[in-house]
């Protein structure tokens, strides 16, 4: 974790009802956030897991180098999610874990 941000995490304290922000850099939704994973500067592991000799750093780099290939990507992804039926009712199933099935 970047040492800037410590103290941001330790200011925020523990449990469900503490915040902290998120991003550094602005109160607006940019790719800032792309700048900040190639300066090794994410603020959580799992974000800065998408750089650092991984299948995903040309990304990272293609998002910093051109935003506008990140808007329209973007862009589509929400189109996408938006899209997505979730299964209800007697076709839906609600995991005990996420990241694993339920087994009857």
């Amino acid at each position: 974790m970047d040492k800037r941000l410590i103290g941001v995490s330790r200011a925020a304290g523990n449990g469900d009802t503490n915040f902290a922000g998120l991003d550094s850099t602005s109160a607006h939704f940019d790719a800032s956030y792309f700048v900040n994973l190639l300066s090794h500067k994410g603020l959580l592991h799992s974000d800065q897991a998408l750089f650092g000799g991984v299948s995903t750093d040309q990304l990272v780099k293609n998002y910093k180098y051109n935003p506008k290939l990140f808007w329209a990507e973007f862009a589509k992804s929400m189109v996408k999610m938006g899209n997505i039926k979730p299964l209800t009712g007697e076709q839906g199933v609600i995991r005990s874990k996420c990241n694993k099935l339920n087994y009857s």
